[in-house]
């Protein structure tokens, strides 16, 4: 460290080249959030499904996702499936390998707001000739996701964190172009402390954002800890 003076210019200077990265990192969240949070929630109904084989199919959907790590499926995504003919660009291997990967995760949150689900609630419903699907959307659906939403925000907070990873594949999000600007400029503190500052500036408006959506949604529920 002797001698050494921080220059933020360089790396300031490429500000075009860390908004892009910016941008897709922004993309690849919202499309592993909604999609991911989508396909959870599909995932925890198997779960609780009258078929034992939806029920085994989703329970084993869920331990290969969540015990194989992120980086592993990516490039099974990317590098495997041209093998039989499938072929994804780096952003859209991406997309596909952040929505498997979070839909197992959401997909065991939203269950568990399910199975807290007092019996009787279901029960005065079925006394009033309601019908499963208006149960479940009306009754179950609406207080067990605002029961588990500080737990779904947390892991799309963790979701927007991971897509550094798919710099490994050669998505040009904000960790890729960071990494090409040190390449260039040799000024890793520098760099590294400006993307540092980045991701944590997304991370507050993310919860923020997802914060107010959550008082919009839940209205009378206590969702954020």
């Amino acid at each position: 460290m002797t001698g050494y003076s921080l220059t933020f210019g360089p790396v300031l200077e490429r500000w075009p080249l860390l908004l892009d990265g910016l941008a897709l990192t922004i993309a690849l969240t919202l499309v592993g959030m909604v999609f991911g949070t989508g396909a959870g929630l599909v995932l925890a109904l198997a779960r609780r499904s009258a078929h034992w084989s939806l029920r085994w199919l989703a329970r084993l959907y869920v331990e290969i996702f969540r015990n194989t790590p992120l980086l592993v499926q990516l490039f099974i995504v990317y590098l495997g499936l041209p093998a039989l003919g499938i072929r994804f660009s780096p952003v859209a291997a991406a997309c596909v390998s952040l929505v498997l990967n979070n839909a197992a995760y959401t997909g065991e949150i939203i269950r568990a707001g399910l199975a807290a689900t007092p019996r009787g609630q279901v029960e005065a419903a079925r006394s009033l000739a309601l019908r499963p699907w208006q149960i479940l959307a009306f009754i179950v659906l609406p207080p067990a996701l605002a029961r588990v939403y500080p737990a779904l925000v947390s892991q799309n907070v963790l979701l927007m964190l991971s897509t550094g990873i798919t710099s490994a594949i050669g998505a040009q999000e904000l960790t890729a172009v960071v990494s090409d600007i040190n390449s260039d400029t040799f000024r890793s503190i520098e760099v590294f402390s400006v993307a540092a500052g980045l991701y944590l500036l997304l991370n507050y408006l993310q919860r923020l954002l997802l914060w107010l959506l959550g008082l919009r949604l839940f209205r009378g529920s206590r969702v954020w800890a």
